[in-house]
């Protein structure tokens, strides 16, 4: 498989592996359709209104070819920020589930042994729900080791299994990697431009116009958008944090977090995502080309 190289972004930084100073790496988590699963649970498939930790996380895994059944060692210890750079909406899927065999479908419980037994009477198409963001565009911050962090960079931008925004259905967007900032997590969250969609950006500087009494938009430095940053000493508490990825020992701690409002660049200057981030080289269908992988 051959795919055209996925270039840097300008103000990308490569720290020292020994360097003391704080370092983060910079994901744009974007795509038609993200899910972020906190409280799903058989039939119901929730999604939660911004990516969860075990989420990126396990984006990262995939990205580095982890198995699922490998301790996640230093990837635990990553401290975790998501900003709301565009929140999306909400989608509900009219889902069936059925066997392709056109067994009956199994139940729920299970028999002394594990094994499921069929439903009684036969059930055949099982009914769920489940639920999107649609449209929604984060930047998550990751803080942590420089050696880690640039290693995952790296892996991001060439990963070794697909990529998905929660769900394997939920492919993300290019560019998914905004690159390494030799800074804190907060401060790299203030200073990174705004990533939403150059039709929302346009949007609301045409809704902020009209709010001013102008014929014309208004396109102003700095916009305030909402930020959940990991914190010990944060006042909140999310169940989000992976502990183990194994199928049959999946475990999840809690972490603390603090939410707050970051004014950051609206980045109306320099910032056109009508551009083309990168096309393949080769021209047969290949899914990991078109995604700019």
């Amino acid at each position: 498989m051959t795919t055209a190289p996925t270039p840097e972004p300008a103000g990308n930084t490569h720290p020292a592996q020994g360097s003391d100073e704080p370092t983060v790496l910079l994901l744009r988590l974007a795509g038609p359709l993200q899910s972020w699963g906190v409280r799903s649970s058989f039939n119901r498939r929730d999604t939660g209104a911004e990516p969860t930790k075990s989420g990126v996380i396990g984006l990262l895994a995939a990205a580095a070819g982890h198995p699922r059944e490998q301790p996640l060692g230093e990837l635990a210890d990553l401290t975790l920020g998501i900003r709301v750079d565009q929140p999306g909406t909400l989608l509900r899927d009219y889902h069936t589930v059925s066997d392709y065999r056109g067994r009956p479908l199994p139940q729920a419980g299970v028999s002394a042994k594990g094994i499921q037994k069929p439903t009684s009477p036969a059930k055949h198409t099982h009914v769920t729900t489940r639920f999107y963001l649609q449209d929604a565009v984060f930047v998550a911050a990751l803080e942590g080791p420089p050696g880690l962090l640039t290693t995952l960079d790296r892996a991001v931008r060439n990963p070794a299994f697909p990529l998905a925004l929660g769900r394997r259905s939920c492919p993300p967007t290019q560019p998914l990697s905004l690159g390494l900032r030799t800074t804190d997590m907060e401060t790299a969250l203030r200073s990174e431009p705004w990533q939403a969609s150059a039709h929302t950006r346009e949007q609301y500087a045409r809704r902020l116009g009209r709010e001013r009494g102008l014929q014309q938009p208004l396109h102003p430095g700095t916009i305030d958008r909402a930020a959940t940053i990991e914190d010990p000493h944060g006042d909140d508490r999310l169940q989000d944090a992976p502990v183990s990825f194994d199928p049959h020992q999946r475990a999840f701690t809690s972490r603390q977090v603090r939410h707050t409002w970051l004014a950051i660049p609206t980045g109306f200057d320099h910032i056109d995502d009508d551009q083309p981030h990168g096309q393949a080289d080769d021209p047969d269908h290949d899914p990991f080309a078109l995604l700019g992988w």
